[in-house]
């Protein structure tokens, strides 16, 4: 059984580096984006340990897609949680991309 590999290019020094420039870039782009979301945690963080001393009757305001909203903090506490719980799950999404990445990139410089 015969495989057929294709012989490993070489390519250029001037190849490599782009090709490491265009890493960096996505690592930086990859980091900004978990340093917003783990802000965006805290912010999240902090209201909803903040709500748990409120009572749960007591009116508050959310912003909902660019809208100004009337609810109560046991109507919103839960739904501040679970946006929590999402941003926690990308975040952890962002770190296995970038270090996926770094990998892949690692065997593009290489060869």
């Amino acid at each position: 059984m015969a495989t057929n590999k294709a012989p490993p290019v070489k390519k250029s020094q001037e190849q490599i580096i782009a090709g490491f420039q265009e890493l960096r870039q996505q690592q930086r782009a990859i980091a900004s984006k978990i340093s917003e979301l783990e802000i965006d945690m805290k912010e999240h963080d902090l209201v909803i340990e903040t709500l748990q001393e409120v009572d749960g009757n007591r009116k508050c305001f959310r912003m909902v897609g660019g809208v100004l909203v009337e609810r109560t903090v046991k109507d919103v506490s839960p739904a501040l949680a679970n946006n929590r719980d999402q941003i926690k799950g990308e975040e952890s999404k962002e770190v296995d991309k970038q270090e996926k990445e770094v990998k892949a990139g690692g065997v593009l410089v290489e060869s």
